[in-house]
């Protein structure tokens, strides 16, 4: 059996869940953190990922990856990482599965729409969302709202990125729930999924930026760490061409900064002198982390990415166009509540700020090319970008 740091999250100390389950009903010989993470896979807001966007707006090819796709990349990541760090790899796998499920369609762009709309209800942030789905809105059970899942997976959800000081009023709801010490900072499994997703994005952002022709090799080699993994990788296949070389540029690179964290991690838990899971919480700081190299590395890849990807001008067209469907979709629902499916309409509560935020909750839940349709259906036609 593999051995597991004594500061790392397990199931037998687990602090429970917010509504007690008699053993009896457990479907398997699964511990609490196996459960969480099967309860994510057969969610309902689980499979919807594979119609959200990730970078790539309702895209055309299906090679690009999409929200459901980079969470189970993201998976891979966070379990190997857990694997030799000793830490709880289900743990870890669920939140690495779970992390991205209060992202709304069209990414950051449904997003920002969905703030807007809410500005004074309280506005909307994914990472609340995510709380607000899981404790609430998946409804698969009859004793209770919400998947039930354990304390240090809410826990690890509401403050991968660290101590929340104020949250917003999503979070705070979950929080009131179910006390999960957001001062306070979260579990190693918890910071490592949140730096596997870094891993994930970094790198398959580029791979998905060539493949849609919005990055080319020349560009990307102005990256420092870039341009010395692709000298690395054609000194080991000289001859082959460049477009053989790319799956293997991000292989490596994501092997680096694996490695880099594992390294710098263990460190970071030595020099601590971290011996328990309340060391870890009580530390003041991050203590899953990159190099001080790796880090500034990364940090020059992102601002890159931001640049020449993200902010391309292909890319803030179709950001326009999703934001006025999210912000449509919003009036036209707040306008007349019964365009809104029954089992929404009949729930619509009469009173703001939840009228407002229950709207919000129903677009929020949509795929890209749901409301892309439903928009067509209630708004009229829209012009999108080209391959939107």
């Amino acid at each position: 059996m593999r051995a597991i740091s004594s500061w790392a999250c397990t199931p037998e100390n687990s602090r429970g869940r917010l509504h007690g389950e008699q053993s009896g009903t457990a479907r398997g010989p699964r511990d609490a953190f196996q459960r969480d993470r099967d309860r994510i896979i057969h969610s309902i807001s689980f499979r919807r990922l594979r119609h959200k966007t990730q970078v790539f707006m309702a895209p055309d090819g299906d090679h690009f990856r999409v929200r459901l796709t980079h969470s189970l990349e993201v998976a891979q990541i966070g379990r190997t990482i857990a694997r030799v760090l000793g830490l709880n790899e289900d743990l870890t796998e669920a939140l690495c599965l779970a992390h991205d499920i209060g992202h709304p369609p069209f990414g950051h762009a449904g997003e920002d729409a969905l703030e807007a709309a809410l500005a004074g209800q309280g506005g909307f942030d994914h990472n609340g969302h995510t709380l607000r789905t899981l404790t609430e809105l998946e409804r698969p059970y009859p004793a209770w709202n919400g998947l039930n899942l354990s304390w240090e997976m809410l826990e690890g959800l509401a403050k991968h990125n660290g101590p929340i000081v104020a949250p917003e009023w999503a979070l705070a709801a979950a929080d009131a729930q179910f006390d999960l010490e957001l001062h306070r900072w979260p579990s190693l499994e918890a910071q490592v999924a949140a730096l596997a997703d870094d891993i994930a994005y970094d790198n398959h952002d580029i791979d998905d930026g060539l493949r849609a022709g919005l990055l080319t090799l020349d560009q990307l080699m102005e990256v420092p760490m870039i341009a010395e993994g692709w000298r690395r990788v054609e000194a080991r296949f000289p001859g082959v061409p460049a477009r053989r070389l790319v799956g293997e540029l991000v292989r490596s690179q994501i092997g680096e900064m694996v490695n880099d964290l594992i390294v710098s991690t263990q460190a970071q838990v030595c020099a601590g002198g971290i011996e328990t899971i309340e060391d870890v919480r009580a530390a003041g700081r991050c203590l899953a982390c990159f190099s001080d190299g790796m880090r500034e590395a990364e940090r020059g890849l992102k601002r890159f990415m931001y640049a020449n990807l993200y902010h391309h001008p292909s890319q803030l067209a179709a950001a326009e166009a999703a934001h006025n469907v999210v912000a449509g979709l919003f009036a036209a629902y707040a306008a007349d509540p019964a365009r809104m499916p029954t089992e929404w309409r009949e729930a619509l509560p009469d009173e703001e700020p939840w009228r407002s935020r229950h709207i919000a909750d129903f677009i929020a839940g949509m795929t890209d090319r749901y409301a892309i349709a439903r928009y067509c259906e209630i708004v009229g036609p829209i012009a999108l970008p080209e391959g939107f």
